[in-house]
Formats: C-alpha cells, sequence, structure tokens
C-alpha cells in the first residue's frame, strides 16, 4: 500500500518535526521503512489510506486526543502535535499534523481547533470527500521528546500521508505508534 518512497518521504516527515521541534536530534530520527521490514501488527496500523483514528479505534477501542502544542501560520495553515490514548490512558499514538483551514468549513476549522476530537473523527463526521495517499512507512528512533511521551525510547514505526479534501490537498500528517503499545491491545486485534 505504501506508496510514497525514498529520501522526499522523511524530508516530509522532517518538515514536519521542525514545526515544533527546530533541534531534530530532540525529537529523534527517522527513517525510510520498507513495508516488509515492519512488524505485521505495525503494518496493519500504518500501511493503508484510511484515517489513523479508525486503525487505533479498531486496535484499542476509543481514543481520547491530547494536543501537545499547537500553532498557526499566517497562511491559515493551523498545526498541532498530539497523542492519542486509550480508555486507560495509555499513550498508543503520537501525530503532527499541518490543515489548510481556509478548504474547511468554519464549523469544521472551529471543531480542529477546539482540540477535543480526533482529527479523522471530525472528517469523517463531517462527510467530507477525502483521499489518504502518499503513504510511507517510517522508522522512528525516539529522541529525548519521544521518550518523555511514550515513557520508552524502543524503536517504533510511522508513517507520513497526505490528506486530499474534495481534491485538493489540505493535511500533511506525520503519526508514530507508541513504544509498546501494541503489545497489549485494549480494544482486540488490528
Amino acid at each position: 500500500m505504501s506508496g510514497t518512497t525514498g529520501e522526499a518521504a522523511v524530508a516530509r516527515g522532517r518538515d514536519l518535526v521542525s514545526l515544533f521541534h527546530p533541534d531534530a536530534a530532540s525529537f529523534g530520527s527517522l527513517g525510510l521503512a520498507a513495508p516488509e521490514s515492519v512488524p505485521e501488527a505495525a503494518r496493519q496500523l500504518l500501511d493503508h489510506r484510511s484515517h489513523m483514528t479508525v486503525a487505533m479505534e479498531r486496535w484499542h477501542g476509543p481514543v481520547r486526543l491530547r494536543v501537545v502544542d499547537r500553532g498557526e501560520d499566517s497562511a491559515g495553515r493551523y498545526a498541532r502535535e498530539i497523542l492519542l490514548l486509550a480508555a486507560d490512558g495509555r499513550v498508543v499514538q503520537h501525530g503532527i499534523v499541518r490543515i489548510d483551514l481556509r478548504r474547511l468549513a468554519a464549523e469544521i476549522a472551529a471543531a480542529i481547533r477546539g482540540e477535543s476530537i480526533p482529527l479523522g473523527r471530525i472528517l469523517i463526521d463531517a462527510g467530507l470527500l477525502r483521499d489518504v495517499h502518499d503513504v510511507a512507512l517510517l522508522e522512528i528512533h525516539p529522541g529525548p521528546h519521544l521518550r518523555r511521551l511514550f515513557g520508552t525510547g524502543t524503536m517504533t514505526h510511522g508513517r507520513v500521508a497526505t490528506i486530499d479534501l474534495d481534491g485538493v490537498p489540505a493535511v500533511e500528517l506525520l503519526e508514530i505508534i507508541a513504544s509498546g503499545s501494541l503489545s497489549s491491545p485494549g480494544g482486540g486485534a488490528a
């Protein structure tokens, strides 16, 4: 399923990391991962053209959003660094997203800025025509920032992707599975 390959995919991830972490080493290192090198459970969660919110809910049950940081540029692009938490409070996913809010209705943009509902759930519930593409799998070696958020420094996997809304690129994503979150699913297997 992975679409984008090579240094372009890694550069997309690094660009998103730089929004909140100018010192990339404090965040961690990103490298391209061949789909066959990614463990099956992680690959099921990452290597698809659907929203990670849906994949995480299938594996862990309902997830909650916690915003770590946020920002907005003068062009109307809103960015946030987030964690998704399982019902028991465990961190199951880290993400950085940049969204062109000009592509969204005011009420949808307000829901995103409200920071209480995961982005995928907002877009799905709004019934927007969306296409997740340019998916590339990554190997992540956590730096101090991710180790603090995950509670561990174990290597993990993630993905970069783009979401088109009504045929126009509007969302850039870096999504990382929390180290150790696949060993004890709360909602069942993917």
